[in-house]
């Protein structure tokens, strides 16, 4: 071969080696990028969960722990307004949330009379008590003598049973009055959601 040809030839194998040859302009393309750190908020900010679990932490108020008394009446047209109040007589707070159950119960037994009380408006929030603090819920009674004696079937009641939201033990409120046996067509009893209550 000729010395040009030779040189040539040197030339082009040159070429081909740079071509197969890896990139390592600053070493970037063929570095891989550090991994980052995981599993945890950023140093100096409390964990997310801290505020939910406490939430989480906080008990219901369960019966035993509450006592259930009544405001004045509030005289309307057909109809009287008084407020359930639930006091926190434990020693250590809790939270209510929704409707409690209301009842009639019969002035000689424990035996519910007439239809349970109609819930009115949305669930609302939780409402945390402190021990001694309290909350309510609004009830409207219906003056039964509105509905026609044969279909209320009016009948002396002592009282009203009240459920705490989920529990299944009822507390007891005296109040005398009168109530519907029968099933009246609208509600005898209505009542909304507990909500907080300053004292």
């Amino acid at each position: 071969m000729r010395q040009g040809h030779r040189g040539a030839a040197v030339i082009m194998l040159t070429l081909v080696v740079a071509a197969c040859s890896p990139a390592t302009t600053a070493g970037k393309a063929t570095t891989p990028a550090a991994a980052l750190p995981t599993g945890g908020p950023p140093m100096g900010l409390p964990p997310a969960s801290g505020a939910v679990a406490a939430a989480v932490a906080m008990p219901q108020c369960r019966s035993a722990d509450l006592a259930v008394s009544l405001t004045s009446p509030e005289g309307a047209a057909g109809s009287v307004y008084r407020a359930l109040v639930f006091t926190n007589n434990g020693h250590r707070s809790c939270q209510l949330q929704g409707f409690p159950g209301v009842s009639y119960v019969g002035s000689g037994d424990d035996d519910q009379v007439g239809p349970a009380a109609q819930r009115v408006g949305d669930l609302g929030d939780v409402v945390l008590i402190a021990p001694g603090g309290m909350a309510s819920a609004q009830l409207q009674l219906v003056n039964v003598a509105n509905y026609d004696s044969g279909v209320c079937r009016p009948t002396p009641v002592r009282g009203l049973r009240v459920y705490p939201p989920g529990e299944t033990t009822a507390l007891v409120v005296l109040a005398t009055g009168t109530g519907c046996a029968g099933t009246p067509p609208g509600p005898q009893l209505s009542v909304r959601t507990i909500t907080a209550l300053m004292h």
